[in-house]
């Protein structure tokens, strides 16, 4: 792969490093280890460290060669999931159930590499700061560091992030402005009836078929009430009701998931959601509560700064290895907190092989691209501070 010498010289150091992150995973707000061992990292490469933020989150900055005023972020993540790891491999997770299944081991390691070489070389001008953050996975993290201060305390132009993505091809990236992932909000939904014999239903109020009466008219809002080029998900994940085969229970939950790009589609879906809920319920005779939280906005890329990532990437692996029409996913990312606050672009590195997808329990990084990642990083850096 076109990759910086002097980062290709230390390339079996960053897989010890994303090895030993792999080994030792950590979830939201716990990564004392991972916050330590990036510390470290950091400290003996003459890189100023500061700690505290979101509780476990370190940024490492680090000053040009020559003077300027000018300063950006780039940012990685370090948490793991709760995720039991079917891998056998010796830097397989010591922690029972707990893995690294999204690759932010390795985010954190090309972030590291980057940090090495830039301390090394130091060509640039103005200000770098290297922000590992904490919890992206369901807690935003990022959402966290953003309202303690992160821009305040390390003021910048912009800020970068990226993630590895399973199913492109090592050695390309993908990049788009605007929405590369959706919004994620999250629902519960509890429906109450009346419990009664499983052999005499009609002494009761039945939530089961309450909820599933909801489940399935939920599949219309996306169906018949989207406008087809918008894209939007509305998935029942977890259906919660019952002990025992002959009783039909008091109450039945409904958890799930609802992903879309724009606010006026997310307001849509909320509003839709309720409607329906309520309305099937009160016409069966039940009654329900409901919370909706909208966890995460949609990642949006900003058009400047998607064109200064996309050249970068080009410079490392060719235009022909950048692909520029990718098509968004529904996936989500904290990083967009700090996209809200801040102009910058989120890029996707090929991790090759599609096997095993982001957040399987078969999932590992691929070690090969961790040189071609802290390329970018550091020619990112160059090219914005050069």
């Amino acid at each position: 792969m076109p990759i910086l010498n002097r980062i290709a010289e230390f390339h079996r150091d960053l897989t010890a490093w994303r090895r030993d992150i792999h080994a030792h995973p950590e979830t939201a707000f716990e990564e004392k280890r991972t916050s330590d061992f990036v510390a470290a990292r950091l400290a003996e490469f003459g890189i100023e460290v500061h700690r505290g933020l979101a509780g476990t989150g370190v940024v490492g900055t680090l000053r040009g060669a020559r003077p300027g005023r000018r300063a950006i972020a780039i940012r990685a993540d370090m948490d793991a999931l709760d995720v039991p790891e079917r891998n056998h491999f010796e830097h397989r997770s010591t922690h029972q159930g707990k893995m690294h299944a999204c690759g932010h081991d390795g985010h954190t390691t090309m972030l590291l590499g980057a940090a090495r070489y830039l301390a090394e070389t130091r060509n640039f001008a103005g200000t770098v700061h290297f922000v590992f953050q904490p919890a992206e996975e369901n807690e935003a993290g990022g959402r966290v560091m953003v309202e303690q201060g992160l821009f305040q305390q390390f003021p910048v132009e912009a800020v970068y992030g990226m993630h590895n993505w399973p199913g492109l091809a090592a050695g390309k990236f993908a990049v788009r402005p605007g929405p590369l992932l959706a919004a994620a909000d999250i629902f519960e939904i509890t429906v109450r009836g009346k419990g009664a014999h499983g052999a005499m239903p009609h002494t009761g109020i039945d939530p089961v078929v309450v909820a599933a009466q909801i489940t399935l008219a939920f599949q219309t809002i996306v169906s018949r009430n989207t406008h087809p080029l918008d894209g939007a998900v509305v998935s029942v994940t977890q259906v919660h009701g019952g002990d025992t085969f002959n009783v039909i229970p008091e109450e039945v939950v409904l958890r799930g998931t609802a992903r879309s790009f724009k606010p006026e589609v997310q307001d849509m879906i909320e509003t839709n959601m309720r409607r329906i809920a309520e309305g099937i319920a009160g016409s069966m005779g039940a009654s329900l509560s409901w919370r909706y939280e909208r966890r995460y906005p949609p990642t949006v890329n900003s058009s400047t700064e998607t064109e200064i990532a996309a050249a970068a990437a080009a410079e490392i692996v060719g235009g022909q290895n950048l692909v520029r029409d990718f098509t968004p996913s529904m996936g989500s990312e904290d990083f967009a907190f700090m996209l809200q606050a801040k102009p910058g672009c989120y890029i996707l590195i090929g991790n090759g092989d599609a096997s095993s997808s982001l957040h399987n329990p078969h999932y590992d990084f691929n070690d090969e691209i961790l040189p071609l990642g802290a390329s970018y990083w550091s020619r990112l850096v160059e090219r914005v501070l050069g």
